[in-house]
This record gives C-alpha cells, sequence and structure tokens, in this order.
C-alpha cells in the first residue's frame, strides 16, 4: 500500500463534470453499482434496503445485476459483518453478484501471505478489520513475529467463506456501454490489456483523463465529496464513506442512469 491510497480527497475534478449521470444501455438488464464500503455495515445495510425496494418496482422479471465496486474492507469497524453480507448475498439474494477486487483486498491477502512485508496494512485501515475479526493488531511497525502472529489469529477466526470471496474477486466487468473497475483505467491502454495494478491503484492519470475509454468506466477509490464523480467519460461513485457516511449506488436501466444514496 502507498501513501497515495491514505489520502482521502483526489486532486481537483477535470474539466467537464456533469449534473447528472452520462447515458448508455446495459442491454436490457437493471444494474445496480455500489461505491467503496470500507468496513461500514449500517450504510450498506441501509442502501441495500433501498436497492431492494427499487427492484420490486422496476425489475418486471428481470433478474438484477448486484455490482460492487471494492475496498469493502479497512476504516470502519464491521469489514467481517460487510464480507458475511457480500456471501450471504451472493448466495441468497436472487441478485446476480459480481464483487470486484480493491487495492484494500489486495493488501489484506499481501498480509496474509506475508504478513512482516506488508505491515503496513495497519497504517491504512488494517488494524480496524483485524479487530472486526477479534484480533488485537499489532503496531505496524512491531516485530515481524508480531505480524506472524496476528496474521495466524486472523486466519483461525476468518471464515472460509469469506477467504473464498477475497481470493476470487474480479478485476473488470463490463456490461453494454459500461466497464467496472475498482480504480480506474490507465487511458490510451485497450480494456483487454489493463494491468492489475493500474485497475487497482491508479489515480490522477485516469481522474484527469479526458480521453474517451471506449465505454464509460464506473469506479470507486477516489473520493472528494459525498456526491459522485459524474464525467462523460467517467462516473466515481466512491463517496468517502467512512468518513461522510453516505453510501453510494449507481442505478443503470436501459438508457437511463440515476443515483441512490443512504447514510450510515
Amino acid at each position: 500500500m502507498t501513501e497515495e491510497d491514505a489520502l482521502p480527497p483526489a486532486p481537483p475534478a477535470p474539466p467537464a463534470a456533469r449534473d447528472t449521470p452520462p447515458v448508455g444501455q446495459v442491454e436490457g438488464q437493471l444494474v445496480y453499482a455500489i461505491g467503496d464500503i470500507h468496513g461500514c455495515y449500517a450504510p450498506l445495510r441501509a442502501l441495500l434496503g433501498s436497492i431492494a425496494e427499487d427492484v420490486a418496482a422496476r425489475a418486471a422479471g428481470r433478474t438484477p445485476i448486484l455490482l460492487f465496486c471494492g475496498d469493502y474492507v479497512d476504516r470502519g469497524p464491521a469489514s467481517s459483518q460487510v464480507l458475511d453480507c457480500l456471501v450471504w448475498l451472493r448466495r441468497h439474494s436472487g441478485y446476480r453478484v459480481h464483487c470486484l477486487k480493491g487495492n484494500h483486498e489486495q493488501v489484506m491477502l499481501d498480509y496474509l501471505a506475508d504478513p512482516a512485508a506488508a505491515a503496513d496494512w495497519l497504517r491504512f485501515g488494517g488494524g480496524e478489520t483485524l479487530a472486526s475479526y477479534g484480533v488485537s493488531p499489532p503496531a505496524p511497525d512491531a516485530p515481524p513475529a508480531d505480524h506472524v502472529a496476528a496474521r495466524d489469529d486472523l486466519l483461525e477466526a476468518l471464515p472460509v467463506a469469506h477467504l473464498r470471496l477475497l481470493e476470487g474477486l474480479e478485476l473488470l466487468v463490463g456490461i453494454g456501454d459500461f466497464a467496472f473497475v475498482h480504480a480506474g483505467i490507465r487511458p490510451g491502454v485497450a480494456l483487454r490489456n489493463q494491468a492489475e495494478e493500474d485497475l487497482l491503484w491508479i489515480r490522477e492519470t485516469f481522474l484527469s483523463s479526458a480521453e474517451d475509454h471506449g465505454k464509460i468506466i464506473v469506479h470507486g477509490h477516489s473520493w472528494r465529496s459525498d456526491a459522485p464523480q459524474l464525467h462523460d467519460n467517467r462516473i466515481g461513485i466512491d463517496t468517502g464513506t467512512y468518513d461522510t457516511g453516505v453510501l453510494t449506488a449507481l442505478r443503470l436501466e436501459d438508457g437511463a442512469a440515476a443515483i441512490l444514496q443512504a447514510r450510515g
């Protein structure tokens, strides 16, 4: 994890901000994309309730798609509950559920694989995630043996279903005129050739680009306020839930788009 990830608001927005999401087709589907949750279960539960009401009014026999843009863990107090919720949704909700990998999930996996090398995870919300599983977090600069012990305690507490979810997260999902990723894409590089590091970590090179990416990119990772970032070529739906209390979803249906939000 880098210091860049610790900076909440990203640099000033580039030109061509919009008041409403750009319009594109989703091949007759009803799609809900949800921004970064960061261990904040209360707004997630509230937003899912609003989505369920919306689905009841709009589905018309279709199976809705529920797509999460990554960063389920860290910073907030309830990462384990959030992962429980995602596991349940995939098994029992009746939605088609896609879960993208965020950079925070990647670093959690890095800590599980080599805790001493990934000890900086504790500086960027990993301590809150450990605590949500009942594990006492060591200091980031603690001796390697302390991180190994914390990792082992986490493995004992971590449900197998959570681990399988983390290990099977997707990097990019395309639906109609939209592509969904965690952080963004490298401008000028075809979607099929994007590097995983960019999909998980990229910021300003992507955020400041006015290029047509071939699809409208829906992403999380970078936030400026409790309002989504709406541009002709991208829609940023991370609204800093752990700081603002606001969790955001984008609804896409036929040629229409709308924003749904909940406060925790």
